[in-house]
């Protein structure tokens, strides 16, 4: 299986990736090795992801996630919230004060 993910980082900014393993990704990003993008921002976890099956569509579904301005981002990861399992979707509770 392939996952897209977000990531919240330290910063509160929002980076979107693809992996295939999301605990492995997670601990690569907050070891300093994985974006440069995510290590300049001190690292952060993984609120939200999707599952697929093929590492086009998830890259795919990274491309069009990425052009989203912020708060469509959030909204995603607020309705896979509320949505629960039913979305299909995961997700992690933001820190106070995120939004």
């Amino acid at each position: 299986m392939f996952y897209f993910y977000i990531f919240k980082c330290k910063d509160d900014s929002l980076y979107c990736g693809s992996c295939k393993n999301l605990a492995n990704r997670e601990k690569v990003h907050n070891s300093g090795k994985g974006s440069t993008y995510v290590r300049s921002r001190g690292g952060g976890k993984i609120v939200y992801s999707e599952k697929f099956r093929s590492w086009g569509k998830t890259l795919s579904r990274e491309a069009e996630v990425k052009k989203w301005p912020r708060q469509k981002k959030i909204d995603l990861i607020l309705k896979a919230k509320k949505f629960g399992d039913k979305s299909g979707c995961n997700y992690s509770s933001f820190s106070d004060g995120f939004l």
